[in-house]
């Protein structure tokens, strides 16, 4: 099977969004993930034997020598397809593909090389191509693969089908081309000449050559037109031929597939952000090694003596091996509601390994394992641990002396790779692959009496515990290991006792809440219908368009592949050119639908105990921010009215007084003065008076008293837009002025601010000397796109450059407060507790008579939380509920 590489990559970036396959680096993947999805579904399909794929290398070919014009009416290709062919070539290296790029020929004559010499050879060829000069080269034993539909749909092309459908057999197609012609090619036609007007003259001469030396017998004016055109058809039938004897490195039978490099593999696809689970198995599932990769131990390379454990044997294999480090693996029922531990098995560095069912287990049994797990000099290694510690706790046991936890540690080793699977992590760093059944974390069947199944499990507990050792050089590698220590992993332990903890929710109020949205959105589609004059469906944007633009005649929007655009941002624009009202009543209908799901999501759920449990994760975002799921929290708007109606819904707990909420005061900006050690930002800061309006009387050169509205909020925009990379395009953006007065805007703010100015500069200059950025506490991010060719990735990795520092260290002095907050709460004996933590906010629960207190502590030990040059200001809140507790 040959593949036509770049034609494929070039369908396939057409046939899926960009906007969807983007990485947070602004890298585009759509050309690759679509290019995989079919490379694994014709392998699949089609099973090859031999296998490679030709791309070109640049336009400039000995068809364009001879025929200068030759393609020159392509566009330019797209800066989002820029950079994906050899990211795809990444792919296939890693998979052991050949692939090919000969200078001054085209894919398809290294195709039609290699096919023809496959088929003197003794091979059936197909070729898997979206150029249909390829038909020439179809015979009994050569067959191509043409899309028809993106790349999801291939026909096959046989002699029989190209006879059905042109009329000729395969050698004459290029001929019926030639006097066609090509506009992808910029090969011009003849007028009035037709496929089958073409087919019609060829098969009365006999040949292509025969019609041209009778070219005078063609009679009408199609014959003017072909005699004044023979040239260009001569030309285009020798540029539409395929050269069959390019000089190539390597013969058919060298193509011959072989066993990918998985592990490479994994990686490529990781640092690319292609995380759904469906492509990565059909991969795999093609790999013309995957049947040895079974056949192989779970773990090559490491042995692991493993025992089944049952009544009355826990006790004894902790005794003779729990004094050391060891690895920790479970499988929980807490999917199915049981909130109970299913499995477990635990491994040792000398190779034992012990599996158990902790309902099968004796009062010794059990009293040995609690005490083991509480005893914080008993070292142990676990793979996300809050996880393990949220059920185990459920189930009664405490545990003490996590020592590693190989999910986090991975996150901070390589913090912008998007999946932290045990799988993925052993197969890069061990070298290993787990047993299939390991390999689906958390997918164990319950009960494992089979013993390939325990088997699996202490397997993993090894992978963990091996993954522990080596993390603990590559931490110490990227100076990590006291951030992983001293932070994230007691941040961990932290939130596994505020996810189970939840909050209380008021289910009638979230109701009613719920009803109103759904009446809102109904009112919405009501109101649509009336102002287009018909009933449409609000969620096609193609329905949508037709009304907008056909039917209203409204100003047209940005084009997009699928129409002009009808996102957010172009109905709110077309709302304020027009005095329509359709675009105002669409705005509306999307914010009460996105709320009525949002509600409905938290409804969904409140837990038997009446209390939202969100689950928390801090490997999700690479600044550091925590982030929550089953609900997102972060999801709940919190400045607008609606909003603020929901967060009345989440209320104080039975046996409790009040909600706390504590905040910082502008935390980001605070840090970037600290880092840019600006005495003018600083002095604002540190000046009592309001921020923005200090500021801005500085940039704008009056009197404080005389900074109105406007002054501010353009000040108060670029202060945060400065935090986040914001370019002088998207400040004129934001703020709805010209490009020139925000460019204007930011000189005369860096005049005032220099230091903020040299310190932007630097953190890239930096950035892109050491490949990373660090926060106050070392939390690394690795920009490689800064030295990108690729303008786009390399513009949005200094914007990343200029943010990671100051998000990240805020996101660390959030983590450290609610260790210390929660650290002074146990050590004054309080009964209050964290729940929750969105953005820069923490939630607390005051149990009765203890709000002054724990006022006073919160305010101490947030504030203190770390030392920065323009200190760190907290604002503090209490009432019945979230929204009453704002400050």
């Amino acid at each position: 099977m040959l593949m036509d590489g770049h034609s494929l990559a070039y369908r396939a970036f057409f046939a899926l969004p960009a906007e969807n396959f983007t990485t947070a680096t602004g890298q585009p993947t759509n050309a690759i993930y679509g290019f995989a999805s079919m490379l694994a579904n014709t392998l699949r399909d089609e099973q090859p034997t031999h296998f490679a794929v030709a791309f070109d290398v640049s336009r400039k070919t000995w068809r364009s020598a001879e025929f200068p014009e030759y393609k020159a009416n392509r566009s330019k290709t797209p800066d989002e397809f820029k950079g994906q062919v050899e990211l795809i070539g990444e792919v296939l290296d890693a998979m052991d593909v050949d692939r090919f790029a000969v200078d001054g020929f085209e894919a398809d004559d290294v195709i039609a090389t290699l096919a023809t010499q496959a088929e003197a050879a003794g091979f059936d060829v197909l070729i898997v191509t979206g150029d249909r000069d390829s038909f020439q080269l179809v015979t009994e034993n050569v067959t191509v693969l043409y899309p028809t539909k993106g790349v999801s749909e291939l026909t096959r092309f046989t002699p029989e089908k190209i006879e059905e459908k042109y009329g000729v057999h395969p050698s004459i197609y290029p001929d019926v081309a030639a006097i066609r012609g090509d506009s992808s090619d910029n090969l011009p036609g003849v007028p009035g000449f037709g496929e089958k007007t073409a087919v019609k003259w060829i098969n009365k001469f006999g040949s292509f050559d025969a019609l041209l030396e009778n070219a005078d017998k063609i009679t009408g004016k199609g014959g003017e037109n072909f005699r004044a055109h023979i040239e260009s058809v001569r030309l285009n039938r020798r540029l539409t031929e395929m050269v069959r004897d390019v000089e190539l490195p390597k013969s058919p039978a060298d193509l011959e597939r072989r066993p990918y490099d998985r592990k490479a593999l994994a990686m490529i696809l990781d640092t690319l952000e292609i995380r759904n689970p469906s492509l990565r198995e059909r991969l795999l599932a093609v790999d013309p090694g995957s049947e040895e990769a079974e056949e192989a131990p779970a773990a090559p390379g490491v042995e692991v003596d493993g025992q089944v454990l049952g009544t009355g044997e826990l006790k004894p294999w902790l005794e003779e091996h729990g004094t050391v480090p060891l690895g920790l693996a479970s499988v929980d029922a807490w999917a199915l509601g049981a909130g109970s531990v299913a499995e477990v098995a635990l491994a040792s560095a000398d190779g034992a390994a012990a599996w158990f069912d902790p309902s099968q287990l004796d009062e010794a049994d059990e009293k040995a394992f609690a005490q083991w797990l509480a005893d914080a000099a008993r070292p142990k290694v676990l793979h996300n641990a809050k996880n393990v510690l949220r059920v185990f706790a459920e189930h009664g046991w405490a545990v003490e002396g996590i020592s590693m936890d190989s999910a986090l540690a991975a996150y901070l080793v390589k913090p912008g790779r998007r999946s932290f699977a045990l799988d993925a992590l052993s197969l890069e760093y061990l070298g290993r692959e787990l047993a299939p059944a390991a390999a689906a974390e958390g997918q164990l069947a319950f009960g494992a009496e089979d013993s390939a199944e325990a088997e699996a499990l202490m397997h993993q507990a090894r992978t963990i515990l091996d993954l522990g050792t080596t993390f603990s050089e590559k931490l110490k590698e990227v100076g990590a290991a006291e951030l992983l220590t001293d932070v994230e992993l007691p941040t961990s332990i932290l939130l596994a006792r505020m996810e189970r903890s939840g909050i209380a929710a008021d289910r009638p109020h979230l109701e009613a809440m719920e009803q109103q949205f759904a009446g809102a959105v109904q009112q919405a589609v009501k109101e649509a219908h009336e102002a287009a004059g018909h009933e449409f469906n609000l969620g096609s944007p193609k329905q949508l368009q037709e009304v907008l633009f056909a039917e209203l005649g409204l100003p047209k929007t940005k084009k997009t592949k699928t129409g002009y655009t009808t996102d957010a941002d172009a109905l709110a624009w077309l709302a304020a050119q027009t005095d329509n009202e359709l675009p105002v009543i669409m705005l509306r209908h999307r914010e009460q639908a996105k709320l009525r799901v949002t509600v409905e999501g938290l409804i969904k759920t409140i837990a038997a105990d009446g209390r939202i449990h969100t689950s928390f994760s801090q490997t999700v975002a690479a600044t550091g921010r925590l982030s929550s799921t089953d609900p997102n929290l972060q999801n709940v708007p919190v400045r607008t009215d609606e909003g603020r109606a929901i967060r009345r819904g989440f209320v104080v707990g039975e046996g409790f007084e009040s909600l706390m909420t504590a905040d910082y005061s502008q935390i980001e900006l605070r840090v970037m003065a600290h880092l840019s050690e600006d005495e003018g930002l600083i002095e604002a800061f540190t000046s009592g008076e309001d921020l923005h309006t200090t500021v801005a009387s500085q940039v704008f050169s009056v009197a404080k008293a005389d900074v109105d509205a406007e002054m501010r909020r353009k000040i108060k925009a670029m202060s945060y837009g400065l935090a986040y990379g914001l370019s002088a395009f998207g400040l004129s953006q934001q703020l709805n002025i010209d490009a020139g007065e925000a460019r204007a805007l930011m000189d005369t703010y860096f005049e005032r601010f220099g230091g903020v100015r040299d310190y932007l500069r630097r953190a890239v200059d930096e950035a892109r000397a050491t490949g990373y950025t660090a926060t106050m506490l070392g939390r690394r991010r690795y920009l490689p796109d800064l030295n990108s060719d690729n303008r786009q990735r390399r513009e949005a990795a200094e914007r990343m450059a200029l943010n990671a520092p100051i998000q990240g260290t805020a996101a660390d002095i959030v983590k450290i407060a609610m260790l210390n907050v929660d650290k002074a709460l146990q050590a004054e004996r309080l009964t209050s507790r964290l729940l929750l933590q969105v953005h820069d906010e923490v939630v607390l629960e005051i149990a009765p008579g203890e709000r002054a207190q724990v006022e006073e502590l919160v305010r101490r030990e947030m504030s203190s939380a770390v030392q920065l040059r323009a200190p760190l200001d907290v604002s503090v809140g209490v009432g019945p509920d979230w929204e009453s507790a704002a400050h």
